[in-house]
């Protein structure tokens, strides 16, 4: 029996004041984990990570300073973390055993683990003709993300007009496919024609820009949200969102889930937002919202999302990262405008 696994993992080397991460922020190094059962203290399993998922949040704990979101920093020298499927290997919990496929929020970016179980959520048999991946996606953090912004926060109604920005991201792509299952026509921007044909032609949105042909970002909303926006889903703030102040109906919402545009730079060097007295006169309710918040209401959720799936109303894209080598251009990845769908790092089958 396999006692002890080497186990590549990532950390932070030192942080990231602007810009995308690189080989000088973080680092890869091997270490050996213990994963004989003796060894596994009590309530705890070992794990071999499967999947692990690469989201634009990461990138905000890299920084050394907080910049607005309430995220505790990663320490250097420290691994990071993040949601990901793996198959316990080892066990020391009754309700665990050996081949049992598990969901974590907080797995290291590592091929291997011991942990305990208070994260852990186990995949059910029943869950079987669901992909892996979609675990990380649909039913991972991106769905729930747009869930909880697009139903819960927004709360949409038939023959609304519902913008959302980065739509062929990892959220955006389900904010528009729950938006047009309420009964929403719903307008996306993203940064490559090609994006543009996917968001109308596999995600079913009704219109669609790309965002780096437009020079008036005010002239482009007129253009395709003529009837002015009820929801806007934010995905980028700085320009995009002040220029959607402008063109918000009376009562809209506004959930405000992040600002990619903004995330590799220092606060005081972001982008202002100029017509805020938009959201008094019209009575805009703008709200920022952590999924964590939420997390009473994940059953809901799963079982809304899963017949969605079953039901082929919900689709996702994946772009998929092949081994633990390639974390790091995984997450640069998701600041690219080819960028895709949900990106995921693959680390064994």
């Amino acid at each position: 029996m396999v006692e002890t696994v080497e186990s590549k993992e990532w950390f932070l080397s030192s942080y990231v004041a602007e810009g995308v991460p690189t080989s000088e922020h973080l680092k890869i190094r091997t270490v050996r984990v213990d994963v004989s059962v003796d060894s596994i203290p009590e309530g705890h399993v070992a794990i071999q990570i499967l999947l692990l998922s690469v989201d634009p949040y990461l990138r905000s704990l890299m920084s050394g300073q907080k910049g607005g979101l309430d995220f505790t920093q990663l320490e250097i020298k420290q691994v990071v973390s993040s949601s990901g499927v793996g198959r316990i290997i080892g066990s020391k919990n009754m309700h665990y055993k050996s081949g049992d496929l598990v969901v974590s929020p907080f797995f290291p970016a590592a091929e291997y683990c011991v942990t305990d179980s208070i994260f852990l959520r186990k995949i059910d048999d029943k869950d079987s003709q669901i992909p892996l991946t979609e675990h990380l996606s649909a039913l991972g953090m991106p769905g729930f993300t747009a869930w909880v912004g697009m139903l819960l926060i927004g709360i949409p109604k038939p023959g609304e007009t519902v913008y959302v920005s980065a739509a062929a991201g990892a959220v955006g792509m389900y904010v528009g496919q729950l938006a047009k299952i309420k009964g929403c026509r719903v307008v996306g921007s993203t940064g490559t024609d090609e994006k543009v044909n996917l968001l109308k032609e596999e995600f079913g949105y009704d219109d669609a820009f790309n965002y780096k042909r437009e020079t008036d970002f005010d002239a482009a909303l007129s253009k395709y949200c003529p009837n002015g926006i009820d929801i806007y889903f934010d995905n980028v703030g700085g320009k995009m969102l002040e220029a959607v102040l402008n063109h918000v109906n009376k009562h809209a919402r506004i959930p405000l889930c992040g600002m990619i545009s903004q995330y590799n730079q220092v606060w005081s060097n972001r982008e202002g937002v100029r017509n805020l007295l938009n959201l008094v006169g019209k009575e805009v309710k703008m709200e920022g919202f952590i999924v964590g918040s939420h997390n009473h209401r994940r059953g809901e959720f799963a079982a809304e999302i899963e017949g969605y799936i079953k039901q082929g109303k919900i689709k996702s894209k994946h772009q998929i990262y092949n081994g633990i080598d390639s974390f790091l251009e995984a997450l640069a990845s998701i600041f690219s405008s080819s960028n895709v769908g949900k990106v995921i790092l693959q680390l064994s089958k």
